[in-house]
């Protein structure tokens, strides 16, 4: 007899809490095999594929594209075991137990190695057929061994409802029409056998408010001058945060990446009492050491070196002048944590967002194997694979911003770290070199620093020796 599982969204590390659909990767009806993966979600992190523990029919789907589900609530239920069968015994019967297994992995990579099944469509009236010849009327649920919360039970065998029964599984659908004084026996669902979902749910809420606003709207027509008069300030004041609601305003959740960013930046500004301190530097040296680099041949050439490569490799030589900016706070124990290796993050703009790629253990290489690490990090990132763990972790940032066309800016630090240097845009200046007028090529360097950790001087040197090295790259050879 046919069992059905729940798979709810597992933890996908890092301290994440929230995950959003974004691209189902199987249909109801659809045969699955343990560990294939079953959805792909964004986190604040990553975009990550979810594999399925269990093997066998899907039977349900909780939740819709773009909606946010938090860790631990449910993803799909699977009806394990055949669903069609005759007497229990032959291929199928003794195929039933390998289906009907969970490897209890979450994550994908961490499979069992069983060989992924082909997919193909159960047509719905199957799943409604019986296992043996006497009636059933509903697949009797258990409850997954790795899971702690009660399973929902989902009818399998027999696909209707009972008069005064509310066609809706996901506890958030319910919890959503409660919240907002929703009456689930007055919808009629849109999923499969009439499942109510969210969409549905989310309908309702906007044809009530826009039934609320029509009636709300008619008295004020009718009024009197005065009391349209009146009408703005009780709007106004109604508003929350004292803004006033337009009725054209789009809000957009902040969630994702989005709200990621929204979070750490907020921390950011909330508990670190940072400094700004920046500085021109005629970079023409450094970009004619660039060229002569990347136009070797023979024995001595290479890879392709970028500015970016060259500018982190001048900050790892910078903090190992200066740990004090390569370190953290520790607000519960009030001591400073110098770090002794340099994981090295660079912003780097995508489609998703503003993510913070690292470079991990950027003292110990060279500015090629920097530019190399770099560039596959920011391939990653334009194309959203990027893994949690290449997102945390890291001690001090480089931040770019002359890509976009701007000379100068007073980032905000990325929290924990004690430091982040902005760099500029490189362009023609005029500039007094040697004594005498010239255009050399100008950039504007920024650092803004964790003044806990030291004062003015300390960062007015680092920046200085950052400055130096871009002006005479030859500084740096005494480092190498």
């Amino acid at each position: 007899m046919a069992q059905v599982l729940e798979f709810k969204l597992p933890d996908l590390g890092e301290g994440l809490t929230e995950a959003e659909i974004v691209r189902w990767l199987v249909e109801v009806g659809d045969v699955v095999a343990i560990d294939q993966p079953v959805v792909e979600v964004e986190t604040a992190k990553a975009m990550v594929e979810v594999p399925c523990p269990y093997g066998g029919v899907v039977t349900a789907r909780f939740g819709e594209e773009g909606t946010e589900l938090p860790v631990g609530a449910p993803l799909l239920t699977v009806a394990v075991g055949a669903p069609e069968g005759s007497s229990g015994s032959g291929e199928d019967s003794g195929s039933a137990p390998e289906s009907s297994g969970g490897s209890g992995n979450v994550l994908v990579g961490y499979g069992t190695g069983a060989p992924a099944a082909r997919r193909r469509r159960i047509r719905p009236d199957r799943l409604d057929r019986p296992v043996t010849e006497a009636p059933v009327s509903a697949a009797p649920v258990v409850k997954a061994p790795v899971l702690e919360a009660p399973v929902v039970k989902v009818l399998v065998a027999d696909a209707s409802v009972s008069e005064g029964a509310v066609p809706v599984v996901s506890p958030l659908v319910r919890r959503l029409a409660r919240q907002n004084d929703i009456d689930l026996r007055r919808l009629a669902g849109s999923g499969p056998d009439g499942l109510i979902l969210r969409a549905d749910v989310d309908r309702a809420i906007r044809t009530a408010e826009e039934t609320a606003t029509a009636t709300a709207r008619a008295p004020q027509a009718q009024a009197q001058a005065p009391v349209q008069a009146q009408a703005p300030a009780v709007a106004v004041a109604a508003a929350p945060n004292g803004v006033a609601a337009a009725v054209d305003a789009e809000r957009i959740p902040l969630r994702g990446v989005r709200g990621a960013v929204a979070d750490k930046l907020s921390r950011s500004r909330t508990e670190i009492p940072d400094a700004t301190c920046w500085v021109d530097a005629d970079a023409t040296e450094l970009m004619a050491v660039r060229a002569a680099m990347n136009a070797a041949t023979g024995p001595s050439a290479g890879p392709k070196v970028s500015v970016l490569a060259l500018l982190a490799r001048i900050c790892t030589a910078a903090l190992a002048r200066f740990p004090e900016l390569n370190s953290t706070v520790d607000t519960e124990a009030r001591e400073i944590v110098r770090l002794s290796g340099v994981h090295l993050g660079f912003a780097a703009q995508t489609e998703r967002g503003l993510v913070v790629p690292v470079v991990r253990d950027a003292h110990a290489r060279n500015a090629e194997s920097i530019g190399a690490e770099i560039a596959r990090l920011t391939e990653l990132a334009r194309t959203g694979k990027l893994s949690p763990a290449q997102l945390t972790g890291g001690t001090f940032t480089l931040n770019n911003y002359g890509v976009f066309g701007v000379d100068g800016s007073t980032p905000i630090i990325n929290h924990p770290e004690a430091a982040m240097l902005g760099v500029g845009r490189i362009m023609p200046k005029p500039w007094v070199h040697q004594g005498e007028l010239a255009v050399r090529q100008v950039v504007q360097l920024s650092l803004t620093f964790d003044h806990r950790v030291c004062d003015g001087g300390t960062a007015g040197g680092f920046l200085r020796y950052v400055a130096d090295c871009v002006e005479q790259p030859a500084v740096l050879l005494r480092t190498l």
